[in-house]
C-alpha cells in the first residue's frame, strides 16, 4: 500500500481536530506540528 500526501492530510487533520476538542491548550502545538508535517512532505515530493 502506497501512502501519499492525499491520504495523510485528512487523517492528520481529523486527529488534530479531535485533540483540539479534547485539549484546547494544545492548539498552538498541533497547528505547528501539522504545518511542519505538511511542509516536509511537500519538500519530499
Amino acid at each position: 500500500m502506497e501512502i501519499d500526501i492525499g491520504t495523510i492530510q485528512p487523517v492528520v487533520a481529523l486527529a488534530a481536530g479531535i485533540l483540539i476538542l479534547l485539549m484546547p491548550r494544545l492548539l498552538n502545538y498541533i497547528v505547528a506540528i501539522y504545518l511542519i508535517i505538511i511542509g516536509v512532505t511537500g519538500l519530499i515530493n
